[in-house]
């Protein structure tokens, strides 16, 4: 089974520097550009996907209809499981408005973020059911940024630390027990010549 974990387009608060956790922001024009880059390029790999699943928040799930209508893949039902981790106060808020309310040390704060081991807990569960319901299947999942980077953490520890892009891909692979990296925070379709693509 292989598993595409791939970040959701921009946003406006993408853009500028707002936290969005589990506040709904849709896709901009670029996001919505980004997802059709990425699509085009799964087209001319050897990968082939059978499903894609996405988190229900609306920038994922119109990054995942955008990929699903230019791959042919069918999108199934969200997974509430695959939602970004819940920022509670600091949500809608760029850095300097949380170091403004709350000083520079704000992350330290019980500011009702969902606590990390909670965000891990249910990233692994849904893996773990993945695994159970589509092992010899290739699914492509389209949720967000500290959700797929705390699920990597959980998976390999410090392994993979870089931020995670907006339309970023990476492809984890499992046979047995454990899943195995084969590609990580790949943005390379975002510089991609578009005309080069296949319709």
């Amino acid at each position: 089974m292989r598993i595409g974990l791939i970040r959701h387009g921009l946003t406006d608060w993408n853009a500028a520097g707002r936290i969005q956790g589990q506040t709904d922001i849709p896709l901009n024009t670029e996001g919505r550009e980004q997802a059709e880059r990425l699509g085009r390029r799964l087209l001319t790999e050897e990968y082939r996907w059978d499903h894609i699943i996405t988190s229900g928040l609306s920038r994922a799930q119109e990054t995942g209809e955008i990929i699903s209508g230019l791959l042919n893949v069918p999108l199934l039902e969200p997974d509430a499981r695959l939602k970004e981790r819940a920022f509670g106060q600091i949500e809608g808020l760029t850095s300097e408005e949380r170091v403004a309310r709350w000083g520079a040390s704000w992350e330290t704060l019980d500011l009702g973020q969902e606590q990390i081991a909670d965000i891990q807990t249910r990233a692994l569960g849904f893996l773990e059911d993945l695994w159970e319901a589509y092992q010899d299947k290739n699914v492509l999942i389209v949720s967000h940024g500290a959700f797929l980077a705390n699920l990597l953490s959980a998976l390999y520890k410090d392994r993979y630390t870089e931020r995670i892009g907006n339309l970023s891909l990476t492809i984890l692979e499992k046979e047995r027990e454990d899943w195995s990296p084969l590609l990580y925070n790949c943005t390379r379709h975002l510089s991609l010549d578009l005309a080069k693509q296949p319709e």
